[in-house]
């Protein structure tokens, strides 16, 4: 009768491939589990030394005070927190189209040949320091839109309803000029995630689009959004993500002002901003405090970002055709 056992060194084998196999899960395990309790102490150390401005401010005090005064300490969050917002929703409004028209051109309009050129090009992007962001946004950028402002003044600043956002004097730095340099700062993390799945869509996708005479506009929203939606959210907020945390570029060109304005073209500030610029200067417990209780408001809003991006990415999912 012919032995049903397998031979020794198989079987050794089995064994040596189970215990990696085990060993590996535990590393990642252990990985996973180290990060999180990083993250959790990070938190917890930040709430620890903010805890003066908590019990001192509250926090619903705190969070619709607009009274930043280092001298009488009186310290408010509302100011910093409109113009992180603020300035995240002008780079999105202004980057996600750009990105999805780029991510557009690469994977279906541009030749074979120019394809990756124009992606490493848009990647560099990345790769640079946010201060020479900054710098070139402050002595590059900011002058060539002062000169724009005006024209901005007269014709966007007349239109009912919204012509506020548009009226100031053209000074070329201030809320809305913070929000382009952001824009053009995360312009490649999103382009680029939605490029790579856009060309990982099924080719029998698209070339049955076109068979049927879809142009290629068509084709990116008929096809290219409702099979990828998945993965472009998760690029959107990857870039969201990048935009509020931003903190030199903006504390460049954003003027830096703790007065609340309606209009885009007046200086403002962010959360990142005000602790990259007055953290050195802060001379008392309480003013540090203050500070470092802005680093736990922008955790707070990071993770609630966060969350509203997991909870959407998981709706895309449970519907049909939400594959990538």
């Amino acid at each position: 009768m012919a032995n049903s056992e397998a031979p020794e060194p198989a079987r050794g084998r089995r064994v040596i491939v189970l215990q990696a196999d085990f060993l590996f899960h535990k590393l990642a395990v252990l990985m996973a589990t180290v990060v999180g309790i990083t993250l959790l102490a990070a938190v917890a150390a930040i709430g620890y030394d903010s805890w003066p401005a908590i019990k001192t401010f509250g926090v619903l005090g705190f969070l619709t005070s607009s009274q930043w005064d280092p001298v009488s300490r009186h310290f408010g969050a509302y100011p910093f927190i409109v113009g992180t917002l603020v300035s995240s929703t002008i780079a999105m409004l202004l980057a996600v189209p750009v990105s999805f028209g780029v991510a557009v051109f690469i994977s279906e309009l541009a030749p074979g040949w120019m394809r990756q050129p124009v992606s490493a090009a848009v990647e560099m992007l990345a790769a640079v320091p946010s201060i020479v962001y900054g710098l070139w946004g402050l002595l590059v950028f900011a002058p060539a839109f002062a000169n724009v402002e005006p024209w901005i003044n007269d014709h966007l600043g007349v239109i009912p309803g919204i012509g506020r956002l548009f009226q100031g004097p053209p000074m070329g730095i201030g809320m809305l000029t913070a929000g382009i340099v952001l824009a053009i700062m995360i312009l490649p993390y999103i382009s680029s995630i939605m490029r790579d799945v856009f060309i990982a869509t099924p080719v029998q996708l698209k070339e049955s689009a076109y068979a049927m005479g879809a142009t290629t506009w068509e084709v990116a929203r008929n096809v290219l959004l409702p099979y990828t939606r998945t993965a472009v959210a998760g690029g959107i907020f990857l870039g969201l993500g990048r935009a509020l945390g931003e903190t030199m570029a903006v504390t460049f060109v954003i003027g830096n002002s703790d007065n609340l304005s309606a209009s885009l073209l007046m200086p403002g500030a962010t959360i990142p901003s005000v602790i990259a610029n007055e953290f050195t200067e802060a001379t008392s417990k309480l003013y540090i405090s203050s500070l470092i209780y802005l680093g736990l408001v922008l955790i707070a809003i990071t993770l609630i970002v966060q969350v509203l991006a997991v909870l959407l990415l998981g709706s895309l999912r449970r519907r049909p055709g939400g594959a990538a």
